[in-house]
């Protein structure tokens, strides 16, 4: 779905039903969309369905299920998962994470069970996505997860090792790693041929250097590679065992489950879990992909998981019913068809149609592709499953023993088993973390002279209840009245802990000493304020709440009440907040201001600008106006206010950006749209808002796009009238000669903001073409609506 853009205001004029029913400034209904396939979607999913279709033929091959399955998977994938699963962009299908778990139950319950269980853990999948709990999932440790697929990768290689040697693989990988000796033995050398052939060209491909490599690169490596294969077996008469794809008429669809009840059912939740991870990993993957790309609409950017869960369900019940394998949200397939520039989930769905059509019009053709070929395509496949790059990332965050334990698991064991052994040496290490923590003792002498320098107490790791009696023993080896820094290197401290460390402190203080508690870079935590005096702590978020003061100072009301709140406020910054901030503002006295950002915005006192902005002292040049409105060039009659601070901050301070700020309930934009001022000689506020009216004629203007948010319309005209005007300032700015100046050396940046009052929501202006302002949330990213 698109972003919601209001339409114009009806015409006033009017007299027909259509401006009774909707005010002038109140947007009639969206028309009906119809259905459109871009152009983008169309080569998108002819790019992804020809690295599915040799894919899903070598999957079926490795997991010993009928061709056909893997053709009946891809075009489910596409078709079902596609159109109601929640991550637009990801394409779902037959995926080498399943291979060994789908040949094992193939290997003990046959085809037919095997697809039954598909259908049961699709029923699974619809159930955890009813009561959504599909971020649940997420829970799982990464290490767990790329150890999961390096195993599997591991198994798949080393089974299509014998398949590409000319040989039958057996059903388990410590089977298959005792025969290949004895494989070695009697290869065949035409299969063999081949296969190398296919691993070539399938490495080769990608790094085709120069201008026609970068033409070359758009048709896949995969299908290039098996191509190739084909035409030479085909041209030089090798005889070799080729594809085999029965009837359609023939094709055996799920049964009624036969085998031990335990079993069946530690078979379905295998199958429900693996891919219900895989293929919520992968629409996470999709999403951060996705992110890199500003053109694509909001919702294209951002999956909906618990939607997913529910689309891979019901994928995996209309695949096992058809007699398809069990189907996930493929990284390949889902990586290429973001790179290949989709645009909506149509891609996605094409490329099931291109499958369907390719499994009835091109069996001849499939049937000349030698297995060998498949089996080598599959084998780089799982090979590329242990991925260099997640054993760096292991590595480097101290768990490659999960990673490991996880890996040789699903070797030896299985794939459950192997995830399970991983989950609990992921536990183990995590509460070993926690459980974990170094504190040493240190003095630097260089202190002040005769006091015994500044003691150093460092604590590294988590800050437990477990803790609390090597913290304690520390602390007290501290000297009374010495100066002590309490370093806490650690994001976790428990309520025994605290209580430890401040008694502690209040007893230190109490006997002469000072005490500094400093974070992992040093800087410093602030204590609580004392009850006593003031419910308000220093540096914490700002509140518009009522003090705890003693009843009488409230009882009886003052005279002056505007004077007593001033002269209170001030005294209440002075006793908190003044001790904090005196060592800052002092260095930005001796240094002068050197802000990064001139912020213009309104004046409206419900505004508060180092609130929104997270800044202290010395971040902002504030400019603060009616309407944070920017006059054009010589239209200030006299008054350059404006103009002089946007001067002084661009050539003397030198900001690095200027951001343009409007708020909800503006009321200089409702004072614009009920009553424009016209005329010199009026008030001086309505002289003012004269520099506004741009922003009025641009929401009249027939062909320009109306600023917008991105996933739902202003709520009234008002409110759409303070979008458009801040994107209106920001021309005006570009007008200055100093900004222009700025901008054309690009040193200067220039943002939107809206702050919505009521809500406390942030909207930063997006830099697309049609004025879309993307909320912030509070992890710091933009979020589509």
């Amino acid at each position: 779905m698109s972003a919601c853009v209001p339409t114009r205001p009806a015409d006033p004029t009017r007299t027909d039903e259509t401006s009774h029913t909707h005010p002038p400034h109140s947007p009639p209904p969206k028309p009906p969309r119809r259905f459109r396939i871009s152009g983008a979607d169309l080569s998108a999913s002819g790019a992804v369905f020809l690295i599915a279709l040799p894919l899903s033929l070598g999957i079926a091959l490795a997991t010993g299920a009928p061709l056909q399955a893997g053709l009946v998977a891809a075009a489910v994938g596409g078709l079902v998962a596609g159109r109601l699963g929640g991550s637009p962009l990801q394409v779902s299908g037959p995926a080498a994470g399943l291979t060994v778990v789908t040949a094992d139950l193939i290997h003990r319950y046959g085809w037919r069970t095997t697809c039954a269980i598909t259908v049961i853990a699709g029923v699974a999948q619809l159930g955890l996505g009813c009561l959504r709990v599909a971020r649940t999932a997420l829970a799982v440790s990464p290490a767990v997860v790329h150890g999961m697929l390096a195993g599997i990768g591991v198994t798949i290689a080393v089974a299509q090792v014998h398949i590409v040697l000319g040989g039958t693989p057996q059903s388990a990988v410590l089977d298959n790693l005792r025969a290949l000796p004895a494989e070695l033995t009697h290869v065949d050398l035409a299969a063999l041929l081949l296969s190398m052939l296919t691993l070539a060209v399938l490495f080769a491909w990608p790094r085709i250097p120069g201008r026609a490599g970068r033409a070359l690169r758009r048709v896949p490596a995969a299908l290039v590679a098996v191509a190739c294969a084909t035409a030479t077996a085909a041209f030089a008469g090798i005889t070799v065992t080729r594809v085999d794809l029965p009837s359609w008429s023939s094709h055996a669809l799920a049964g009624l489950p036969e085998g031990p009840a335990m079993g069946l059912t530690a078979a379905v939740l295998t199958v429900t879990l693996v891919c219900s991870v895989q293929s919520l990993l992968g629409a996470v993957a999709v999403d951060k992909l996705a992110s890199s790309k500003p053109a694509l609409r909001p919702e294209a950017r951002r999956s909906d998981l618990d939607r997913e869960l529910l689309g891979q369900g019901a994928a995996n019940i209309v695949s096992g019913t058809l007699g398809g394998l069990p189907v996930a949200g493929v990284a390949v397939r889902s990586a290429a068809n973001v790179n290949a520039g989709s645009e909506s989930r149509n891609s996605t769905m094409l490329h099931g149609v291109w499958v369907v059509v390719a499994a009835l019009l091109m069996v001849p053709v499939l049937e000349q592709i030698p297995l060998a070929s498949l089996a080598a395509l599959v084998m780089a496949v799982g090979i590329q499953m242990v991925s260099l790059h997640h054993i760096r990332t292991v590595t480097r965050h101290r768990e490659v023993l999960v990673y490991a334990v996880t890996t040789l698991g699903v070797v030896a064991l299985g794939v459950l088993e192997g995830v399970a052994l991983g989950i609990a040496v992921a536990v183990a290490v995590a509460l070993h973390r926690l459980a974990r923590t170094r504190i040493t003792h240190t003095v630097d002498e260089t202190g002040t002279p005769g006091q015994g320098g500044t003691h150093h107490v460092r604590v590294r790791g988590q800050l437990t209840f477990l803790a609390v009696p090597r913290l304690s023993r520390v602390l007290h080896q501290v000297p009374h009245g010495v100066c002590c820094v309490v370093e806490l290197d650690g994001s976790f401290m428990d309520h025994a802990a605290f209580e430890s460390l401040q008694d502690w402190q209040k007893s230190h203080v109490a006997q002469g000493g000072k005490v500094e508690v400093t974070g992992r870079a040093g800087t410093r935590i602030a204590e609580p304020a004392p009850t006593s005096n003031s419910c308000c702590r220093p540096w914490t978020p700002w509140r518009n709440h009522h003090c705890d003061r003693p009843q009488t100072e409230t009882s009886e009301p003052r005279a002056g009440g505007g004077g007593y709140q001033l002269a209170s406020g001030i005294s209440a910054f002075q006793r908190n907040t003044a001790p904090h901030v005196r060592d800052e503002l002092a260095r930005l006295a001796r240094e002068g201001q050197r802000p990064t950002q001139l912020f213009l915005t309104c004046a409206d006192s419900r505004l508060v600008t180092s609130m929104i902005t997270s800044s202290g002292p010395g971040d902002l040049f504030v400019v603060r106006n009616v309407g944070n409105l920017v006059p054009l060039p010589g239209a200030e009659s006299g008054d350059d206010s404006v103009a002089a601070a946007i001067e002084y901050a661009v050539d003397v301070l030198k900001v690095q950006s200027i951001t343009v700020c409007g708020h909800s309930g503006c009321g200089a934009m409702q004072a614009l749209l009920n009553s424009p001022p016209e005329g010199g000689a009026q008030t001086p506020l309505k002289r003012w808002l004269r520099h506004g009216l741009p922003s009025l004629a641009r929401m009249a203007v027939a062909n320009q796009p109306w600023a917008r948010f991105a996933g739902r319309a202003p709520a009234d005209a008002v409110e759409q009238l303070c979008l458009t005007n801040v994107v209106q300032q920001l021309e005006h700015l570009r007008a200055h000669e100093s900004v222009a100046r700025r901008l054309q050396e690009g040193s200067l940046e220039l943002h939107g903001m809206y702050f919505h009052v009521g809500e406390a929501q942030a909207y930063l202006l997006t830099e697309q073409p049609d004025e879309v302002f993307d909320q912030v949330e509070p992890e710091g990213e933009l979020r589509p609506a």
